[in-house]
């Protein structure tokens, strides 16, 4: 559980499962990665069927506070990347856990 998908673990799985070369699987997960930064950086949402949505909010200036001070600061407008999981992900996620603590429970059954 406290594995962390990376590039290049995406790129293996690619390999693996599709048949393209190394080099080819890499390129293609950077391709895809690069054409969903292209579109953040443009400041259009990108939406993957039953995976999510990644939309671009443009946050404006604000006055904010030094937490050790407690002096004000000002925040400057910037643009920040937020994901909304979809429904499918949601629910896919949720019924591995419920399987997750399904297991558990009957192995604390079995003392």
């Amino acid at each position: 559980m406290d594995k962390t998908t990376t590039r290049s673990t995406l790129s293996e799985a690619v390999f693996k499962n599709v048949g393209l070369s190394r080099n080819e699987s890499s390129a293609l997960v950077d391709t895809v990665f690069n054409e969903i930064l292209k579109s953040l950086i443009e400041g259009d949402d990108v939406k993957i069927s039953s995976f999510g949505t990644f939309i671009v909010r443009n946050k404006k200036e604000r006055i904010g506070r030094n937490p050790k001070t407690g002096e004000e600061v000002p925040i400057t407008a910037r643009s920040v990347v937020t994901f909304r999981a979809s429904n499918v992900l949601k629910s896919r996620v949720n019924l591995k856990n419920k399987d997750q603590k399904s297991q558990s429970l009957e192995s604390l059954n079995e003392y």
